[in-house]
Parts: C-alpha cells; structure tokens; sequence
C-alpha cells in the first residue's frame, strides 16, 4: 500500500533509471483473486546514469519467487517496491508474483469490471501488477502471454499466438510500463480495416459486451477518419498490424492511448440515435481521435517524466482539436474549447489548485490530470503555431518526429526543434509552461490624426507557484472595423514581449472599433474600458466569428452582473442583439445556439468575485431565470419559426448540419417553456425518435418544474440501458431547483440503480450536484455536507475519482463568510477522516492552503 503521508518529488531532482530494460515478457495466469504473473525482463547498467541501485517498483504485490539468471534470490521488499544485489553487467531478473484484481476497486492495474479483466497503468498503475521500474523514461519491448477461459485475450502490439484460453502478444515498439494494457472476457468485436497511405492494410476491432454491438458503428467510423487525417495532416501513418479499442463500464478516465489496444470508458465510444446525444457523437469522436492521435504524440515519443505530462497531452488535445474544427466548424470548436478553458482551467488558475502547465514539484501524479496541463497545455501549443506561422509548425513537427521517435523527452527538446527550425530564441516563450497562472492583458487606445495606438500592458499575480511572474510572449492578434462597420485593418498578430508595449495603425480615415484577440489568440484576461454600444456594435459588424461571439457574451454577462447586484432590468442592447442572431439564417445553426447560450452562474460568480463583489449564489440564480424570461419574451415571435426550421425530417445523423439545428432548435424549446409553461416541452417528448430531442425536452420540462410522468416514463423505457440511465441521474438533479437540488441528489443516491462505485454514475450524480451552482452552494450548506459524505466514503474504495471530485471546492474562498464556514467545515471533515488516501490528502492541503 502507499504511503499516506504525502512526500514531495521535485523536477530539479530527476536522475535518469540505473537500468536498460532491453526486453520484458510477462505471462498471465488469470483468476479473479489470484492472477499470477510472471515476468523475465532483461537489464543491462544504463551509461549515462549515475545511480547504479537496483529498485523496482511494487504495490498490493504477493511476491512468489524471484530470480536472477536463474538463481532464486530473496529481494528486500521495501516500501512501494523492492531491492536487490544485481551483477555488475546485464543479467536476466524473474519474478512471479500474486494480485487480486477482482478486490481492486481503485480501477488501476488490473482490475474487474463486470466480469471481463482490464488494465489502466497511466500514471503508476502497472506497479500495480508486477515489479518493474514504473517511471515514463523505460522503454522497452514487449511479448505477454495470457493463459485463461476467456474466448478474447488482448494486450498490446501484434497477436503471435491466438488460441483456446491462450494467446501470445508481441509489440515490436519499446514503450513505458504506463502504455502496457491486458484484456480478456467474453466480448463481441465490431470490425473493419483501414489502409494506409503506404498500402498497409491494417485490421480493425472495437470489443463490447454482448448487447451494446448496435453502438459501435460511428466509434469505428470516427477511427478511420482519424487515422486518415494524421496522415493527410501530420503525415503520421499507423505502424501495427490491428488497432483495438475495448469498452469499459468501470473506468477513472475517459479513454487511455495504450499501444495498439486503447481502452474506452463506454461512455466515451458507444453510441447509437436512440441512447445518444449530439454533444456525446461528438466527444467520442473526439476522444476517439485524442487517443489514436496519441500513437506519435504519445506513445512513439513519450514524456522524459511525469512533470513533462503536458509534452504529450497538451500537444494531442491541440492535434484533437484541429481535427474537430477541420471536421465540422473551427468558429464553433474554438468557443466550446474556450468556454471549457473559462470554466474549468481559470478557476484552477485562480485558485489554490493553480500550479505551471509544467509543474514543478507534485505528492501524486494523478492529481495533475488537470485542466491546466491538458487545455492550457493545448493553448500553448496554438500560440506557438501562431508565433511561427503553418509552414514553419508543420516543419518543426516533422523534425520533432524524427529526431525523437522512440524516446522519452521534455519540453526543452520540443521547444528546441522550434527553435532549430524558425532561428528563434524561445526561452520566455517557455515561461508559459513555467509560470502559473492567468495573464491579465490590459488595454487603452489614443487616436490622433489618422493614426491609432494600442497600449497594451501585461500582469500576471504572484502565487506560490509563481512567486516572481516575468512578461510572457503573447500574440495578440487584432482587426479594426470602421464606423460602418466595414474591415479597415484585416487580422494582424501583434507580437507582444515587454510589461507595456504599444503598436500602431496608420493612415486610417476615422477612429476604428478594434476587435482585440481575435480567434481568443491567447489565454489571457483581457481588460478595456468600453461601451455597451460598442459591444452591441461589434456583436452586429465583428467579421472575427469568436469575437463576435465574445462580444454578445460579455453583454450577457454584464447584464447579468447588473442583475444580481443591484436587481437592474435585463438590458435592451441584449435582448436586441440575441434577436438579430436569432433572425440571422446567414449563420451557422450551431454558431447561433453558441450564441444564445448565457454565460453559466459559476462564470458570473467567477466574474463578480474579480470585480470584488461576493457572489451571491441565489441572486446569480435569479438574475440567469430573469433574463432567460425576458429574453422569451422579446423574440417569442421568432421562435415558433426557429422551431419549425429546425425539424429535422431525415433520417437521424451525428453530422454538424443535423446537430447544428438539432442545437438551435434546442435553445428556442428552452426559451418557448419560459412561455407556455412546457407544453411544446412534452409534445416533443412524446414524439423524439432520438436521445437528442428526448433528453432536450425532458431538461425543459423539468426546469420548468414539470415532469414528473416523464422522468417515471424515460426510466422504465430505459432501465436496461447503464449509459442513458446516467443521463437520468444527472438531468434530474441539474434541472432541479436550488432548493431542491440537494434533496433531489440524496433521493437519488437511495435508488437501487446507484452504483457509487461505478466512477460514471458516481459523477453523474454528485457531479451533477457540483455543477448545480445555486443548488450546491444552498445557504444551509446541505449540498457541501452530502458530497463531502460520499467523498470521505468513496476514498477507500477509488481514491483517485475522490481526488478529483474534491474540485467542486475549488472555489470556496470566494463566497461569503457563513458558506466558508460551511465549506471549511466539510474540508476538515474529509481532511481529518482516519486512513485517508495520498490522493485526496494532497488535495485537501491545496485546497484548504493556510486557513
């Protein structure tokens, strides 16, 4: 078992392995409490390390015999793995060891779910498993034999052996102890083939449980587009013979990239009209994508170590997102991506959970799955493209693949192909991955006889991460629009270096309207000083589609703020500007539901705390309820035409244009309740042919406090269904009212179909209280004391889905004085609960900080 008392590892401290791994070969002897396994790998002394101790790692590990070149030994199990005296030279170690995978609840190593044998490594999972020096850096080759009653035995690579309850699998690529995976059930294959653009033909195989074969087809689908696009785009061509993607219903994340067998939570690849939504077609596209992505940015070339997470995920959630864009609509995929960057990653940045893109220091791995490393990871990618333009980008990864390919690196060697390529000394540029958190981009404009200046200054807030923040390279890119609102100036990306600098335009004709950080060119908070005139008249003319969106979105939100703070009306040069978009059928049906979608209350929390205004959950509840009101009521004439455009008469297809109208017309469903009190609401709900319509209309009913027959109607329809059933949970409790919202969960977690060990059920309910922001921060302090609840009962069985719920009281500080108390109560709770994990205890620290 680990250590609970949390022990800080530091990046400076890194040392390379004493060892070579030249080969590994495991052999697996399956039962459910008592799966051997056995493994010989080769060692040979590392030259260029200095620390030549012999120490592998091990946890929840019966160690059965141990050898080296065939002579039994008795190692030192020590804590978290074990050491031995090795000869001088190379020599072969064998061990075999016992593990109960059925008794591993924390879903990492091998474990169990629903009766099929599974693996998840990343981070240090495969220590889990047998002794082995589990650290990124150690690649090798490896051949896995698998001995059980099971008609499908998978691991990693090319299938060698495939017989009755035994099969030999080979991966002739090396590859760290994180990337290993081992499956074996009774499962069903969905198959196909890909070629690939040198004439390979590669073999094809998504394995379900018997039951769910009618939800793979746009999995397999969004694959073969995948490998198709790394090819045309990156010219990265698949490098195995068979590519197999298996579905799990109990899983931490939402899909891991191991070589050659990625393993999917279900939610995350199965799909079909009927149980699925538009939203979830396209994330398990995504995903889809993100984890083949990952077969170069990944697993080809790996990070050095764990402080290097980014260098991988930050560079495949980039690559996941030009894939999307170029797929269905780069406007639309950029706004979602920002809206997610706002909503998880800058609260994290402001917070006691905010730390560098590239930590320096961590107490366990898997609590920097975060945000910061993965989006804001991906943000710095794009401002680098963007820095050096598409030809230079594109070169640089080509040298990037191959100078690296089959190694372990770190973010020094990335930026050094960059530099290598364009000239360019990037060494401040590499303070984004140094520096913790959010730029503040301040802006004033002078105008002077044709001539118009930007000055520009840059903060960034000392923190514990940071304690003495430096200017970071920030590319700024910037149109100007005229008085009529017409182009004057196209889009330019200032490149900004210094705290202050200022750029100018010259020869222009009138004062222009900028539109500042076009595209969202940089993840920064910009300040300037401006009208709501002008953002209604960059919200009509902007040609940049982002910030025409941002203009609209800032109305909002300052609309809302005047709401909550001092009871204003909703203000007209909103509801005005969301009616031109709703009348606009020039634009993109998916742009125009980005666009009337409301800032969320925990963004206006976040804004009203920056202003230095307490937010007060209850009045940002009401001030959204207000405005969504007032907003119905100023285009009711238009929304039954909306509504009717948006009917979709052909066959169902995850495809934008369909999804796009399917959105829209979502949005005008949910203005429309505000007004007939949801009876168009259960009209569409008694005829919806797909999960899209059912589940849109079941949400409007049940935020207008109806629904009682449908919510009793959609769970007997689909009781059977584990995947729609989470949807059922989490749709109740979101839609709830504040004042019910916590009641609403706990009723729910006494239902049988509460599996709280199930992490998807588990974040489909107390996620989805998290997520109601005046529910969960209800003045009693009901919602704190139930999630805290299950969190301290959770912890021993899966620490690591703990951990990460712990989030939801990321925030805390930011609220009034009697919810801190409430809060910081329910923190003490969980901190002081006796045997608590190295996850959550690390989480808790940070989270609490110096109280």
């Amino acid at each position: 078992m680990k250590d609970t008392a949390p022990q800080t590892i530091f990046l400076k401290d890194y040392t390379p392995f004493g060892f070579v791994v030249e080969s590994v070969h495991l052999t697996f002897d399956l039962s459910p409490n008592a799966t051997r396994v056995a493994s010989r790998i080769a060692f040979a002394p590392n030259p260029e390390a200095r620390d030549h101790r012999f120490f592998l790692h091990g946890e929840d590990l019966k160690l059965i015999r141990a050898a080296i070149d065939g002579t039994p030994v008795s190692p030192d199990v020590i804590d978290e793995g074990l050491t031995c005296a090795v000869p001088e030279g190379s020599f072969i170690w064998e061990c075999e060891v016992e593990i109960d995978p059925q008794g591993n609840t924390a879903l990492e190593g091998l474990y169990m779910s629903g009766g099929m044998y599974c693996t998840q490594c990343e981070a240090e999972g495969f220590r889990k498993i047998t002794y082995y020096p589990d650290r990124p850096d150690v690649m090798s080759v490896f051949t896995v034999e698998i001995k059980g009653p099971h008609p499908v035995l998978l691991s990693n690579g090319n299938p060698q052996v495939q017989g009755k309850g035994h099969a030999i699998w080979h991966d002739p690529w090396p590859k760290p102890a994180y990337l290993f995976a081992l499956v074996a059930g009774d499962l069903l294959a969905h198959s196909d083939s890909f070629t690939t653009c040198s004439g390979k033909e590669v073999e094809l195989n998504l394995y379900v449980r018997a039951g769910d074969e009618d939800k793979c087809a746009f999995g397999m689908e969004a694959l073969k587009k995948s490998m198709k696009w790394d090819e045309e785009v990156y010219g990265r061509e698949y490098d195995l013979d068979v590519f197999n993607i298996v579905a799990v219903d109990d899983f931490n994340m939402g899909a891991m990239e191991n070589k050659g067998l990625n393993i999917f939570n279900s939610s995350a690849v199965l799909a079909s009209p009927e149980t699925a939504t538009d939203a979830n077609f396209e994330r398990i596209e995504a995903i889809i994508a993100h984890e083949y992505f990952h077969n170069w940015t990944g697993n080809r070339i790996t990070c050095r170590d764990w402080f290097q997470l980014c260098l991988k995920e930050g560079l495949t959630v980039f690559r996941d997102a030009q894939f999307t864009s170029d797929v269905r609509s780069e406007p639309v995929k950029r706004i979602q991506d920002v809206i997610e960057l706002r909503a998880r990653q800058f609260p994290e940045d402001q917070g006691p959970l905010a730390h560098p893109v590239r930590p320096e220091s961590f107490q366990e791995i898997n609590n920097f799955y975060t945000a910061t490393v993965y989006e804001k990871g991906a943000e710095v990618i794009g401002m680098l493209k963007r820095l050096v333009g598409d030809q230079a980008y594109a070169e640089a990864l080509d040298l990037y693949f191959a100078r690296h390919d089959g190694q372990a690196c770190t973010i020094e060697d990335w930026l050094k192909v960059f530099e290598d390529v364009t000239g360019r000394d990037l060494a401040q540029f590499k303070r984004w991955y140094s520096q913790a958190g959010t730029p503040r981009l301040a802006v004033r404009e002078e105008w002077d006889d044709g001539t118009y200046t930007l000055h520009f200054s840059q903060s960034l807030g000392a923190s514990a991460a940071t304690p003495e923040p430096q200017p970071q390279v920030i590319p700024i890119r910037v149109g100007l629009l005229g008085p009529n609102g017409d182009e004057v100036q196209a889009t330019r990306t200032l490149e900004m270096t210094e705290a202050t600098q200022s750029f100018r335009f010259e020869g222009l004709g009138a004062k222009p309207v900028p539109s500042i950080l076009r595209e969202f060119s940089a993840p920064v908070v910009l300040e300037r000083e401006t009208d709501t005139a002008e953002r209604a008249f960059l919200l009509a003319h902007d040609t940049d589609p982002f910030n025409r969106w941002e203009a609209g979105r800032t109305l909002a939100r300052e609309t809302m703020m005047d709401m909550a703070t001092s009871g204003a009306p909703a203000g007209a040069a909103y509801l005005d500007g969301m009616l031109a978009v709703l009348r606009d059928d020039t634009l993109d049906p998916a742009y125009r539901a980005l666009m009337l979608a409301q800032p969320s209350q925990s963004e206006l929390a976040n804004a009203l705390a920056e202003a230095g205004t307490t937010p007060d959950p209850d009045a940002i509840w009401q001030a959204s309820e207000t405005l969504a009101l007032a907003l119905a009521q100023h285009a009711q004439d238009v929304l039954p035409r909306i509504m009717a455009e948006c009917r979709v008469d052909a066959p169902y297809r995850p495809d934008p244009d369909q999804s796009g109208k399917r959105a829209l017309g979502a949005r005008a469903l949910a203005l429309v309740t505000r007004l007939d009190g949801g009876a168009q609401a259960a009209e569409q709900y008694a005829v919806a042919d797909n999960m899209t319509l059912q589940l849109s209309s079941l949400g409007c009913l049940l935020a207008a406090g109806k629904g009682e027959e449908q919510v009793a109607a959609f769970y007997a329809q689909w009781q059977g269904d584990r995947l729609v059933i989470d949807k059922w949970f989490g749709m109740q409790i979101a839609q709830a009212a504040p004042d019910r919202a916590a009641d609403v969960a706990a009723r729910l977690t006494e239902h049988p179909d509460f599996n709280w060990k199930n992490p998807n059920r588990f974040r489909a309910t107390l996620g989805a209280l998290a997520m109601n922001h005046a529910g969960f921060h209800i003045a009693d302090g009901s919602g704190y004391r139930l999630l805290a609840d299950w969190l301290i009962r959770l912890d021993p069985v899966n620490p690591q889905t703990t951990a990460r719920m712990c989030s939801a009281f990321q925030t805390w500080r930011r609220y009034d004085s009697a919810r801190q108390s409430l809060i910081g109560a329910e923190l003490e709770r969980i901190a002081e609960t006796p045997g608590l994990s190295r996850d959550t205890t690390e989480m808790m620290s940070r989270i609490r900080g110096a109280e």
